[in-house]
């Protein structure tokens, strides 16, 4: 019961993280792209790599492995806004800017979390 407390707990101070991040990278733009999703979507990846990396290669325990995947990166990160997002773009017809969000989202998501791994690495 109390890891599930943890989970609720991180989850919610990473849905925090993430709307104020967002917030603060869509001030920065005057586009369409969703730029704060992609960054947040990014960087979610990128530490889910890295705590997977400690959990694998240095022992990180189960309950801070536990709390930091599925209760911060999972309140942080977003794959449902991103989708919206990406079908909003091509409802209005920016396609170029839909597929951008698509597949680059897709393809440095992974890279992100491959480096995660990596920075883990023994």
């Amino acid at each position: 019961m109390m890891l599930a407390i943890a989970v609720g707990l991180a989850a919610g101070l990473g849905a925090t993280g993430r709307y104020l991040l967002d917030q603060l990278i869509q001030g920065w733009h005057d586009s369409v792209f969703p730029w704060g999703t992609f960054a947040i979507n990014i960087t979610g990846s990128l530490l889910l790599g890295l705590v997977t990396g400690l959990a694998l290669h240095h022992g990180l325990a189960h309950r801070p492995t536990v709390v930091l995947s599925a209760g911060f990166t999972g309140g942080y990160t977003t794959w449902s806004t991103w989708a919206w997002e990406s079908l909003v773009l091509a409802e209005d017809g920016s396609l170029l800017e839909a597929g951008a969000n698509i597949g680059a989202s897709l393809a440095v998501g992974v890279l992100a979390a491959a480096a995660g791994l990596g920075l883990a690495a023994p």
